[in-house]
């Protein structure tokens, strides 16, 4: 297993980095927020030589727009991982299950070359989810021990805890299996 974080604005952008494979970078949420430290912190996710992710915090309604809006203001390079955040919202509504569906579509379509995952909670993967569609896979939350979530299906990334900074391990036998896997 890989180990990985994931960080948004709450964090600083002089995160350590020491043992970590990969790093996931908030980019954006709904169609007006961007994380103004996304570059700050996806350079030094880049410069310990980890794979960089970028995600989008998804809202319900206007999925083309929050696509392009994800895609244009992200900054992901070639070979980053995107994914999508599906999970309630700070006024408690969701993107339903096919608006989950469509903003992935959208994003594969806008970025044929970059791998799209889902990122959901157990909660949602098991009792909102009615279509099993992650993209090209599947990033699962759930605070239990790292690399063994509740779930039966095949997943990439398991979300572990979030103290004291979102944790990850990602199933893959090494990190280059992981940039060949993002990368192709």
């Amino acid at each position: 297993m890989l180990r990985g974080i994931d960080v948004s604005s709450h964090q600083s952008t002089e995160f350590s980095t020491e043992g970590l494979s990969f790093v996931f970078v908030k980019a954006t949420e709904g169609r007006s927020y961007v994380n103004p430290k996304q570059s700050a912190q996806a350079s030094r996710a880049r410069k310990a030589g980890c794979v960089v992710g970028f995600y989008h915090f998804l809202w319900p309604g206007n999925l083309a727009e929050q696509a392009q809006y994800f895609v244009r203001e992200c900054a992901s390079k070639e070979g980053d991982l995107l994914a999508v955040d599906w999970e309630n919202t700070g006024n408690g509504t969701r993107a339903s299950n096919a608006e989950k569906d469509k903003f992935i579509r959208e994003v594969k379509r806008l970025r044929p070359t970059h791998r799209v995952l889902l990122y959901c909670n157990r909660t949602f993967w098991l009792n909102h989810d009615t279509t099993s569609y992650a993209g090209d896979g599947l990033w699962i939350a759930d605070y239990v021990a790292a690399g063994k979530p509740r779930i039966k299906a095949k997943w990439r990334i398991h979300q572990h805890t979030e103290h004291p900074i979102d944790q990850n391990v990602a199933d893959f036998a090494s990190k280059e299996a992981l940039r060949t896997w993002a990368t192709s």
